[in-house]
């Protein structure tokens, strides 16, 4: 990242770095690392766990506080939810960063920089810069600053269940339940990534990610719904 770049993102972000370093570091994925090491100290991804946990953490307690009367799973839910893959990557675009990730030239010939799962990384990542330049008051700020109102709406109305809705959907239609397929699994313990398919009578509908097989297959069938109704009207 070039020096002149990191004014724009700090006004972007609206918070500007005491240690210039940690916001040029959240930028650097592995893949740019590995072809680049004599030139950057090191990758992301140790910023990206850390952030992870951070999100969660401000999630959770915004969910606790709004919602009163919810019960712990529908909290837990409701927070998987939003901390997933692809609210993350929603929210990092939204902060229209993804063109300053630095990528190895693999990753860039596969239009690395909009894989959901690179976006995400880079949106925990400058989370975990974020708190650990200016401490979690710093990161509940920046968080609540740019994407408060979207855990707000996030939490007005309850979170529809999609692969109940596709089951219904597909019995109605075609007569037959839906199945999911995983198509990949990746990542390590702490941080998986799954890609299902939603599949109606063999022939896939729908595809989605997500953290836990559970939430892919929700992912899935929210997407396959989307397509099966603008395909039928």
């Amino acid at each position: 990242m070039a020096g002149t770049e990191i004014p724009q993102i700090e006004e972007r972000l609206g918070y500007v770095f005491n240690d210039k370093q940690l916001l040029q570091l959240a930028f650097i994925h592995r893949s740019y690392f590995n072809e680049n090491r004599a030139k950057v100290p090191s990758h992301n991804e140790r910023l990206e766990f850390l952030g992870d946990s951070v999100l969660g953490l401000l999630v959770s307690d915004a969910l606790y506080r709004a919602l009163p009367e919810h019960a712990e799973g529908q909290l837990s839910h409701l927070r998987a939810h939003f901390v997933g893959a692809t609210s993350c990557a929603a929210l990092l675009i939204k902060l229209d960063l993804a063109q300053f990730v630095l990528l190895g030239k693999g990753e860039q010939t596969n239009e690395g920089r909009g894989r959901e799962r690179i976006l995400a990384d880079l949106f925990e990542a400058i989370i975990g810069a974020v708190y650990l330049d200016g401490g979690l008051d710093a990161a509940k700020d920046f968080f609540h600053t740019h994407f408060g109102k979207d855990l707000e709406e996030a939490t007005a109305q309850p979170l529809r269940n999609w692969k109940a809705e596709l089951q219904d959907y597909a019995q109605k239609k075609y007569q037959c339940l839906p199945e999911y397929a995983v198509l990949e699994e990746s990542g390590p313990d702490h941080r998986k990534c799954f890609i299902v398919a939603a599949l109606i009578d063999q022939r896939e509908v729908g595809r989605g990610t997500g953290p836990s097989k559970k939430q892919a297959e929700q992912a899935a069938a929210h997407q396959a719904l989307t397509f099966l109704e603008k395909s039928h009207g």
